[in-house]
Formats: C-alpha cells, structure tokens, sequence
C-alpha cells in the first residue's frame, strides 16, 4: 500500500513531465515557425531544436519506463524488452546531454577571445567543429549501448538459471542499476568537456578585463556582457546537471540495497529538474524564445482578463 508521500512525488514527477514536454515543445514551435517564415534556419536554431526534439524523447523514455516500473513491476520482462527500453533511454539521455554540450562549444568559441592559432583555427569552424564533435560522441554513443547491452544480457543469463519465478522477477528489478551506472560512467565525458568550457570562459572573461583596466575603458561593455550571458548559460547547465549526475548516484544505491520505491521517485524527481529545468533557462538566455515567451504569457493574461469579466 502505498503511501501519500508516494502519491505527492509522483504528482511532482508528472508536473516536471508536463512542464518540461511544454518547454521544449515551445522551442521545437518557435523555431520551425521562424524557419517556415524567414526560410533559413541559424546554426543555434538548428541545436536549440534538436536539442529540445531528444528532450522530449527522453522524458517520454522517463515516463514510459516508471509507468511500467509502477504498474507492472511484478511481471518477467524478456532480454529483448530492456535491451530495448535500454538503449532508447541510452540514445535519447546521450543526445540530450551531447547536443548541450556542443551549445556550451558554441558559446565558447563565438564568445571567448584567445590569440592562440588553434583557437582561432576553431573559431572560424564552428559548425565543422560542432558537427566532429556530435560525430566523434556517436562513437561513445555505440561504445555505451554495447557495454550496457553485455551487462544486461550477462545479467539475465546468470538470473535464468534459477526458475523460480520470484527469484527472476526479484533480479531483474536489479538490471538497471547496471545500465544507470553504464549511462552515468559515459555522461561524465561531456560534463568533463562543458567544465573545461566554462573555466575557459572564465580565463577568458579575466584576460579581457585585464586588458580593459590596462587600457582605463569601463568594465561593461559588449564583450563583458556577452562573456557573463555565456557563462550564466553554461553554469546553469553545469549545476542541473550536477543535480542530474547525483540523482544516478543515489538511484543506483536506491537499486542495490533495494529502498522504497517512493525514495526512487524522490531520486527521478531531482533528476527530471536537468530535462525540464534547462529547457526554461535556455528559453530565457535566447533572445528570440524570450520574447516569443513574453508574447504568449502575455496573450494568455489578456485571454483569461477578457473571459473572467464574462463568467462573472
């Protein structure tokens, strides 16, 4: 019997689920309508878009997977079926965090100011640099649906020896604790590479306001501005998904030692605030989606002030 806190997180996750499939579904809207209007798409457009397209994947996969973990848990999945369900989660949370990642390269590149031949050599090839690097990501991509997928099918082999149907029903409630430690293990690659962005940006910022105190110019001008927008956007990135990595953490501790199914709510309610939450920042940090944003919040208060004198 379940209790009310348990009914409160899933209440939480379903509002997490809502308001995040409504974030990025509003970014995918905008920016093919621009698209369809103006008849070119830019190179951020085109990031931002895919990148809300595998948000909205991936929190289906989320759903889809609590769904049957909540109404389902007692039944014997097939190999066949979490081989599945595993690599769907695997692709969609990969391009999810990559295609973030490569926004945070973009930034970087278009931003920062280094006088190093490399960096410039990079800075005249954003888009051949971003397009490498979603292309070298696909190999970790293929490396971690291999890995997970041997883990899986491993662990099942081993659980099918024993025919009790409890016994098998108990161990494969275990099967993803090893693709959340798979998925988690290959997701640091990423992590690692926007936190060497942001403390380049950080140098960066630091060289320019030196070079501004050495010339007596004020410290706010366009370059300052752009370098602190830049770094809003990878911190916020950055801090979200610190709360999503440690959110993996605890679900596998969750699985292993077999808590509650409420604390594992708890855990995927931390860990949904990455997809949903990030979906809003980027929204504000882009001029075009924040004012399209302004618009409609602005269209739904004059909507609800010309019915309500109505219904009264």
């Amino acid at each position: 019997m379940n209790g009310v806190p348990h009914y409160i997180l899933l209440i939480t996750l379903s509002v997490e689920f809502l308001m995040g499939t409504l974030g990025n579904a509003f970014t995918v809207l905008v920016n093919i309508m621009d698209w369809v209007k103006r008849r070119k798409i830019s190179f951020i457009d085109q990031i931002l878009t895919t990148l809300a397209i595998s948000r909205i994947a991936y929190l289906f996969s989320l759903t889809a997977n609590l769904f049957l973990y909540e109404r389902y848990r007692a039944i014997i999945m097939t190999s066949r079926i979490l081989r599945h369900k595993s690599t769907f989660w695997t692709v969609t949370n990969h391009f999810s965090i990559w295609l973030a990642t490569c926004l945070s390269i973009v930034y970087f590149l278009k931003i920062a100011n280094f006088s190093n031949s490399i960096f410039l050599h990079l800075k005249w090839r954003i888009k051949k640099m971003v397009s490498g690097t979603l292309l070298a990501s696909l190999l970790f991509l293929f490396l971690n649906i291999l890995v997970a997928n041997t883990r899986v099918h491993v662990f099942i082999y081993r659980t099918e020896a024993n025919t009790s149907f409890s016994a098998i029903s108990s161990n494969y409630s275990q099967v993803p604790r090893h693709i959340i430690l798979t998925n988690t293990m290959f997701t640091l690659i990423p992590f690692t590479v926007t936190l060497t962005v942001f403390l380049l940006l950080i140098f960066s910022l630091w060289q320019h306001l030196k070079s501004m105190r050495y010339n007596a110019q004020g410290s706010r001008d366009v370059s300052t501005v752009a370098h602190i927008k830049a770094l809003q956007m990878v911190v916020s990135f950055l801090l979200l998904y610190s709360f999503y990595f440690l959110s993996l953490l605890l679900q596998y501790c969750n699985i292993k030692y077999k808590q509650k199914s409420s604390v594992s709510l708890l855990f995927w309610a931390i860990g949904v605030v990455f997809p949903s939450g990030h979906s809003y920042v980027l929204i504000l940090g882009n001029t075009k989606l924040r004012q399209a944003f302004i618009s409609m919040v602005w269209w739904l208060r004059c909507r609800l002030s010309v019915v309500e004198p109505s219904v009264s």
